[in-house]
């Protein structure tokens, strides 16, 4: 028997780093060739790492979050013959996981480690640490987050007694909480007295932000940081537009995807930015440079399982209704699975945010750095209009929409917003060709 180190790989796209967001494996796992071992993340691309050999897993050389160097160490597995390397001292990771300290401040990188000869007793477990050390079955004898085991008989007579069964040290199999550990624990501990209210929770849970998540805080920081936010609030009579919309739906052929709101909008903005080409721009802000394109690249702002993300429908200036409809619906689900290329969730010039039925009455979107415009989508509500004479029934929706006031003038964001009022109550408008209206 041998060791083989498997260092993490060159995984494209011109990195030297690589954000370390979930292990498949753990200490003491047997694995075969091409097994997952971990994953890491690149910008937004989450690339999966394999193991080349069979062996058995014995040190894990980072946490989740850490951010790893190309070719550092990840994982060495014990192997045998042939796939084994020279043989080198094991780190100290390699026997039991890193015990928290609290004088030492969270990692930021993960760096290559100094071989350490390996501990040769393992840590003892909490609960097992307890009670072989104070004789008690009472204190705090499992780590934060570990759950206590205990039949629901057990269960039962904590709640009555309001007594938190993570204090309460087990000594059946895998330790399991037993009704004799339950009653030495209410004998000896001093303020476990049996209650007939609710516990109190006193719990505090810490989750470190990692991979897309972190990501999401961190460009979320860098646009409220950076960007000035002046946000404009319209109200916008779709009544039109979803009679249209109903109309098309029905009519529609078999191959055509369904219309929503979404292309409509694209549509309008696509004819909008047409008089105001400086709000379908990038504003690189170090160089003091604003860069407009001529091309409308929508970014559709997607909630998805790991968290928000951006795909992108390019020149969205070439395509029709249906067009618009079918590459957003294309671009969504491909986030949504995981699936979405890189390039598909970059190169955006203005973003659509929209919470569907969810959107609410108004709302303040953040400006997808380094854009300098965002249109967000509220929920459509039949509300009473007066017309002049009487109060008529009337879908309505709000478009909350914020701007860069260092590069847009409110006077600029408000004749932008008035354009899409217009074209989006008089639907008929987007279809028109030649002279913009």
């Amino acid at each position: 028997m041998g060791e083989r180190a498997i260092k993490l790989p060159d995984v494209g796209e011109g990195v030297a780093e690589a954000e370390l967001v979930e292990w498949h494996v753990k200490l003491g796992d047997l694995v075969r060739e091409d097994t997952v071992l971990a994953a890491v993340m690149t910008d937004k691309a989450t690339v999966e790492i394999p193991s080349p050999v069979e062996g058995e897993v014995i040190w894990l050389g980072a946490e989740v979050g850490d951010v790893v160097a190309i070719g550092s160490e990840l994982v060495r597995l014990k192997v045998a013959g042939d796939d084994a390397e020279a043989p080198a001292p094991l780190p100290p990771a390699a026997s039991a996981p890193r015990a928290p300290d609290a004088d030492r401040p969270e990692p930021r990188a993960a760096v290559p480690r100094q071989p350490a000869p390996a501990p040769q007793t393992p840590l003892p477990r909490p609960h097992q640490a307890s009670a072989q050390t104070s004789g008690q079955a009472w204190g705090a004898p499992r780590r934060d987050g570990e759950k206590p085991i205990a039949s629901p008989a057990v269960r039962l007579r904590a709640r009555e007694a309001g007594v938190d069964l993570r204090q309460v040290a087990g000594t059946g199999p895998a330790g399991r909480i037993t009704h004799e550990d339950f009653d030495a624990f209410v004998a000896r501990a001093p303020g476990a007295a049996p209650s007939r209210g609710v516990a109190a929770r006193t719990a505090i849970t810490e989750v470190k932000l990692v991979g897309l998540r972190r990501r999401i805080a961190e460009k979320m920081a860098l646009a409220h940081a950076r960007i000035p936010h002046i946000t404009y609030v319209e109200e916008i009579d779709v009544t039109a537009l979803e009679d249209l919309r109903a109309i098309l739906n029905r009519d529609k052929r078999e191959e055509q995807p369904r219309l929503t709101l979404l292309p409509f909008l694209m549509r309008a903005i696509v004819r909008a930015v047409a008089d105001q080409p400086q709000l379908n721009a990038l504003y690189d802000d170090d160089a003091g440079i604003l860069r407009q394109y001529a091309g409308v690249h929508v970014g559709l702002a997607a909630q998805t399982a790991n968290g928000l993300m951006v795909p992108v429908v390019r020149h969205t200036e070439t395509l029709d209704l249906w067009a618009c409809a079918a590459e957003a619906a294309r671009v969504a689900e491909a986030a949504r699975t995981g699936t979405a290329a890189r390039e598909t969730l970059t190169g955006s010039t203005i973003t659509i945010s929209s919470l569907g039925a969810m959107g609410g009455v108004a709302s303040t979107p953040i400006i997808n750095h380094p854009e300098v415009a965002i249109v967000g989508v509220n929920k459509i509500m039949t509300r009473p209009v007066w017309d002049g004479a009487a109060f008529l029934p009337r879908k309505m929706m709000n478009l909350s929409s914020s701007f860069d006031h260092r590069v847009v003038d409110g006077w600029d964001a408000a004749t932008f917003v008035q354009r899409l009022k217009t074209l989006l109550e008089t639907p008929a408008l987007i279809f028109m060709e030649g002279r913009e209206p």
